[in-house]
């Protein structure tokens, strides 16, 4: 066994600070013993100095305020960046690697805008980055694309990868509970920032599919470049319906192979109440992955909170350090290693095909369906089912759900525009997209 003794400094103390340096005094022995590398806690700088009364306690001296003690120290070998954003983030990072230290990261934001120039810096100075804390916390999905599955041409990924919206969408199910109540619950229980935009309008989720194509595909598809969709619009009423035609609604994060193209996509999605991926409850995660080798596989686990992802990060560290003492080589994710690399390329929102789901609130009244039916076929969208709701008798409206055929995005939003102009159409139409081949 190689007992090389390896330096880590930590940028942030916070939650899963706190938790990796539990890890790394607590679990010292046992990493040395499992991973032939010894891991020694040298810094940790955060913006205030703890007080005594923290719960984890580590001699004074470990700490400083000035992240320069941490990333200009020669006797650090491996920086951990965990205080979250992207500016400092970045330019901590960035110094950090021309410094010759490898470098962990929990920051999906950070990579998501600039992984490349990232990337690309730490392959001129021979170090890693490594970042499989990144996404969906304690499961190692990241090292899964990176290496276990680095045979495999993978045909598409299927994620539920941010918890908040797992669990409002769990308790929307479950309880019969409505949106806002849910979501006021999530942030009591701490599952949900207080300002939880990030969550809810999917862009945390997209953030994390911009990595997981980036690996799978070879193929670095900017943020921009996601079809992005939050949850904010799925009603109770959506939940009742979902479960009457046999489906449950996820978030989720999307990315397969289109005829060349890799479509790329986050938003509500009506799955089999069968599959596996319907019954992922609360807070927790899952990644279903589809190699042509492997078949389809499921990782499931804790998506966040202090111990888990501090098991990624140490994961890391680990990795970074084998490479510090020879046992292996650092190197860029194919993702990152050429903007032109790819043969490949990303497939628009309005090019995929799959089935919907709709819901009008139209006027009960004869011709109504006979409209809706003639635009729907002048868009070559055929319907598959049709459900007639009870009338309101306050504004004679009745709820109309539909379920189509496969038709292609672009023909779907057309219509929806022009069936939303009727007269007899009082509300916006719900529409919500149909997976029913998820692997699981």
């Amino acid at each position: 066994m190689d007992s090389s003794s390896v330096s880590v400094g930590l940028l942030g103390w916070g939650t899963v600070g706190t938790g990796v340096s539990k890890i790394l005094v607590n679990q010292n022995e046992l990493i040395s013993q499992n991973a032939g590398v010894r891991l020694r806690l040298a810094k940790i700088a955060k913006r205030t100095l703890p007080a005594s009364s923290d719960g984890f306690r580590l001699p004074s001296e470990c700490f400083t305020t000035k992240p320069a003690e941490v990333i200009d120290d020669p006797d650090i070998d491996i920086v951990v960046e965990l205080i979250g954003g992207v500016t400092h983030a970045r330019r901590f990072i960035v110094r950090a690697i021309q410094n010759g230290k490898h470098v962990v990261t929990a920051n999906k934001a950070l990579l998501a805008e600039h992984g490349f120039e990232l990337f690309q810096l730490a392959s001129k100075m021979k170090v890693s980055l490594n970042f499989e804390a990144s996404t969906a916390g304690g499961i190692p999905i990241i090292k899964t694309l990176k290496e276990s599955f680095a045979a495999n041409r993978i045909e598409s990924i299927y994620g539920i990868i941010n918890g908040t919206c797992n669990y409002i969408l769990t308790q929307m199910h479950e309880e019969g509970a409505d949106f806002d109540e849910v979501l006021r619950e999530a942030q009591t229980l701490g599952y949900a920032e207080a300002d939880p935009m990030l969550d809810i309008e999917g862009i945390d989720a997209a953030q994390k599919l911009t990595l997981l194509t980036a690996l799978a595909y070879g193929f670095n598809i900017p943020l921009r470049g996601i079809y992005t969709e939050g949850v904010t619009k799925i009603t109770q009423k959506e939940i009742q319906h979902a479960h009457e035609l046999g489906y449950v609604i996820k978030l989720l994060a999307i990315a397969k192979r289109n005829r060349g193209k890799i479509e790329a996509r986050v938003h509500p999605t009506m799955v089999p109440v069968r599959s596996m991926l319907a019954n992922v409850g609360g807070a927790f995660n899952t990644v279903c992955v589809i190699g042509d080798a492997v078949g389809p596989t499921l990782f499931y686990g804790q998506g966040a909170g202090e111990m888990p992802t501090a098991s990624a990060v140490v994961a890391d560290i680990i990795d970074s350090a084998k490479s510090i003492c020879g046992h292996t080589d650092a190197h860029v994710p194919r993702g990152w290693l050429s903007e032109s690399q790819s043969d490949v390329s990303a497939c628009p929102i309005d090019a995929i095909e799959t089935r919907y789901y709709v819901r009008l609130m139209a006027l009960d009244q004869p011709g109504v369906l006979a409209q809706v039916s003639s635009i729907f076929s002048a868009h070559n969208i055929s319907i598959a089912s049709l459900i007639q709701k009870e009338r309101h008798e306050t504004d004679g409206t009745a709820s109309i759900v539909m379920v189509t055929h496969e038709a292609i995005e672009k023909d779907m939003q057309a219509a929806m525009q022009k069936i939303d102009a009727l007269d007899t159409i009082k509300r916006t139409s719900q529409l919500i997209r149909i997976e029913d081949e998820v692997a699981f």
